[in-house]
């Protein structure tokens, strides 16, 4: 099944470059414009569902694609962002300076990396696999608006190289081929 991802509008915690993790902003002027935007693509996809992480940012950007779209609006605890622990309003430009070897693992998607008190990637990628299995089991095709660091683990999950989270903008979609326990292919929407 075709899974189509996006991730939140922008906030303005992501304009000034911050983690954001599980702190729980909502979407800015221009953020609300991107889902406006992706409500507009949506439409063209025939979206039949729009799920979405518990998250203000993701709820509110699901929102606006949900009423473009006449689809009703699911949230799914399981897509929520990782814990990002003592990273959290951090901004990452520091973080890459105090911690140059865990800031380039977790840009690279190392396996066995982990927020300095939060979630391990394997960990994401383990809720992330569970909830893309329950949406691929409903209605098609389906978009799932989350976060960043859902829509790596998604390709994480399914064998994909990661690119950097700052390379994944706000308010686009990623295809991806989801099967259950197999591999899939990943691109843009």
């Amino acid at each position: 099944m075709v899974l189509l991802l996006a991730r939140h509008g922008e906030t303005a915690d992501n304009a000034n470059g911050l983690i954001l993790g599980r702190r729980d902003p909502p979407l800015s002027a221009v953020g609300f414009g991107q889902a406006e935007a992706l409500a507009t693509r949506a439409r063209r996809a025939d979206v039949a569902a729009v799920w979405c992480s518990p998250l203000l940012r993701a709820r509110q950007t699901a929102s606006v694609v949900a009423e473009a779209t006449g689809c009703g609006l699911a949230v799914l605890d399981d897509l929520i962002e990782s814990d990002r622990g003592t990273w959290e309003g951090q901004a990452v430009a520091e973080l890459a300076r105090v911690s140059p070897e865990l800031h380039a693992a977790f840009e690279r998607g190392d396996p066995a990396f982990a927020f300095p008190e939060g979630e391990s990637l394997l960990d994401q990628v383990q809720r992330t696999r569970r909830a893309l299995t329950h949406i691929a089991a409903g209605a098609a095709p389906a978009l799932v608006v989350a976060h960043a660091g859902t829509i790596r683990a998604a390709l994480m999950a399914m064998g994909h190289a990661l690119p950097p989270e700052r390379e994944l903008p706000h308010g686009e979609i990623v295809e991806l081929l989801w099967r259950a326990a197999g591999t899939g292919e990943a691109g843009p929407g």
